[in-house]
């Protein structure tokens, strides 16, 4: 079985398994063709990280509308093509793989440091950058809720 994570903001990325090729990771691709391009062909299910749907009344920014069009994006493009498509909060992947959430550290920097560091560790062949560590992270959920072996 195929299976995708996608974390769609700008500074995202997405994370694949597939049975041919395994485990990889990818920078969140830039553009409807890129993203297509990005998709493994043959279906199976993605996972992709829920976004919010309140901004506390401030003004979105340029990187909020990116992270609102890549995510409509990126679910219209998998459910044309067959693919079940999961969303997935933040809260809960990050629970499921005991992160202790964002409050658990000082900073944002920090929090995205520790959540590549526990990408890295879970995946010790992967070359995890920023962009891909949450992905790599909701891969793994994603693998451990559909019951695969990595």
């Amino acid at each position: 079985m195929n299976v995708i994570a996608i974390d769609p903001g700008v500074g995202g990325g997405i994370g694949k398994f597939t049975i041919t090729d395994g485990i990889m990771a990818a920078k969140m691709p830039d553009g409807v063709n890129a993203i297509w391009d990005a998709i493994p062909s043959g279906g199976g299910v993605a996972y992709i990280e829920d976004v919010p749907k309140y901004c506390g009344g401030k003004i979105a920014s340029s990187s909020t509308a990116v992270l609102f069009r890549n995510f409509g994006r990126v679910e219209g493009l998998l459910t044309a093509l067959g693919w079940r498509v999961i969303l997935v909060p933040p809260k809960e992947w990050q629970a499921r793989l005991n992160l202790g959430g964002r409050k658990s550290v000082d900073s944002q920097p920090a929090w995205k440091r520790k959540l590549k560091e526990e990408a890295e560790r879970r995946f010790p062949n992967e070359s995890v950058t920023l962009a891909t560590a949450d992905a790599l992270l909701i891969l793994d959920y994603a693998l451990e809720l559909e019951g695969i072996e990595r």
